[in-house]
């Protein structure tokens, strides 16, 4: 089965976020299945310059009033296809926006561009090569969707796999003229949505099959409270909505072979994590004893509770427990945890930014780390953590619960408990489940036991490839 996939972001060339991660790892796992995936990508500078091959397959004189040219690419074991459009993709900054961190103001001409090219290969085929069916990523490809709905690929089938649909492009109504549809995709029933346009919302309505990122968050997305506006539609396609858990690429997240680690590990051999807990406390400033240490690699923002972690870092302080923090996002959060490190030297450290092998090693040496997120379609740091034998702390939503056996009584007398869970989503749930696993991992056996049922948890690719090409040939019309 040829596929085409359609994403913003792909690891290791582009990255934000687990979208990225996501995009570059399925190929590889679907192929077991036997599908081919060609994935379409901007092509932003990081991308064209680690590109091993390439071959000019398609000219566009005035792609949205721009020159633009589609390579075919390889780099490394991904099969590419990359839209070299420089007016759209060669800037300072990151894929969304400038180094200011402001959104480009046209984002929306940005990726109707490389959704309009998704259509057309999905149409017309490319270099001998046509796609049985396309796979669209998040609001950035969305719109890939309704091109082909709208245009002579409507035959084919499409998938819309939502990533997080807090983000959902939205852009006002005066770019419907711009966005080259015909007049009748103006309408509920296709991109026009609270009297704007919603990129998203137009793949949604236009989609043979959806897909999120995990069975819980496919139940609650259709809830008021965690639809974003989306519940009705996503009641209404209930038939056609199915939650398929991410995975994890076991070949770059291996504890046994890391580069980024300071000495591999396996879960019989834990004690060799104490390298890479030192090589944390002296990253960030950190006394090095024995006291739990608890990390933090995520955005600073809302959704992922870092509001609520502020208002909790005394109390772990005060627990006897040290924290390391990885990120960045909202500019108060990031102050809030840096007068927090100010407060307490030698007890919290933070890194603003984002890096990949810090992460890494971070996991690798960390006791628990802490997700505390008011909602999380999947959430790949937990399932990189019980991998690492680093113990998740979590709320009880999408994908954490999925994928994290809370420690009460029954789990832990089984030996199946791999993390804690708290709810409701607040400070007060929160310390207590600060202090229930600075509780256990007092008990050296007990926390022993948890760090080695999370490793042995499988969350490859193995089970969610098999049900995504169960999926993609469910679509196929009949030979």
């Amino acid at each position: 089965m040829r596929v085409l996939a359609v994403a913003s972001e792909i690891y290791p060339l582009v990255k934000t976020g687990g979208l990225a991660d996501v995009v570059g790892a399925l190929p590889g796992a679907l192929a077991a299945h036997g599908v081919a995936v060609r994935s379409l990508i901007p092509g932003y500078p990081d991308v064209l310059a680690r590109l091993d091959k390439r071959k000019v397959v398609r000219r566009f004189d005035a792609l949205f009033g721009v020159d633009a040219r589609l390579l075919a690419a390889k780099a490394g074991a991904l099969d590419l296809l990359v839209l070299d459009a420089p007016a759209l993709f060669v800037r300072e900054g990151g894929p969304y926006g400038g180094p200011s961190g402001k959104d480009w103001s046209d984002n929306w001409q940005r990726f109707a561009a490389l959704s309009q090219v998704g259509a057309d290969i999905a149409g017309q085929g490319i270099a001998g090569w046509r796609p049985d069916l396309v796979h669209a990523h998040d609001w950035q490809a969305a719109m890939t969707a309704a091109y082909m709905r709208f245009g002579p690929a409507h035959r084919t089938p499409k998938v819309v796999t939502i990533h997080n649909l807090a983000f959902q492009g939205r852009f006002s109504a005066d770019i419907f003229g711009s966005l080259e549809l015909p007049p009748e995709a103006w309408g509920v029933d296709g991109v026009e949505y609270y009297g704007g346009i919603g990129f998203l919302k137009a793949g949604l309505v236009s989609a043979d099959a959806i897909t999120t990122v995990s069975p819980g968050y496919a139940q609650e997305i259709r809830s008021p409270a965690q639809g974003m506006g989306l519940d009705g539609l996503m009641n209404g396609r209930a038939d056609r909505l199915h939650g398929i858990l991410n995975g994890v690429d076991t070949d770059i997240w291996n504890p046994a072979i890391d580069p980024s680690i300071v000495r591999p590990f396996s879960a019989r051999a834990l004690g060799q994590r104490l390298a890479s807990r030192r090589a944390v406390e002296a990253r960030f400033g950190l006394d090095q004893d024995h006291a739990p240490l608890f990390v933090i690699v995520s955005r600073l923002t809302w959704q992922k509770g870092m509001d609520m972690m502020i208002e909790a870092v005394d109390h772990l302080v005060t627990a006897g427990a040290k924290l390391a923090v990885l990120g960045s996002g909202d500019e108060p959060l990031e102050a809030a945890f840096l007068a927090a490190a100010d407060r307490h030297g030698g007890r919290v450290g933070v890194q603003m930014g984002y890096d990949e092998a810090l992460s890494h090693l971070m996991q690798a040496g960390g006791d628990a780390i802490l997700i505390p997120s008011r909602f999380e379609p999947c959430g790949l740091t937990q399932l990189y953590a019980l991998r690492y034998g680093c113990v998740p702390v979590v709320a009880r939503v999408g994908g954490l619960a999925d994928t994290v056996i809370d420690a009460n009584e029954a789990a832990l007398g089984a030996g199946a408990a791999t993390g804690l869970i708290f709810a409701p989503d607040d400070p007060t749930a929160l310390y207590e489940a600060i202090s229930r696993a600075v509780a256990l991992h007092g008990d050296r056996a007990t926390w022993l036991a948890m760090q080695r049922a999370g490793m042995r948890a499988d969350f490859s690719w193995t089970h969610s490839a098999a049900r995504y090409a169960a999926l993609f040939r469910s679509l196929l019309p009949a030979a």
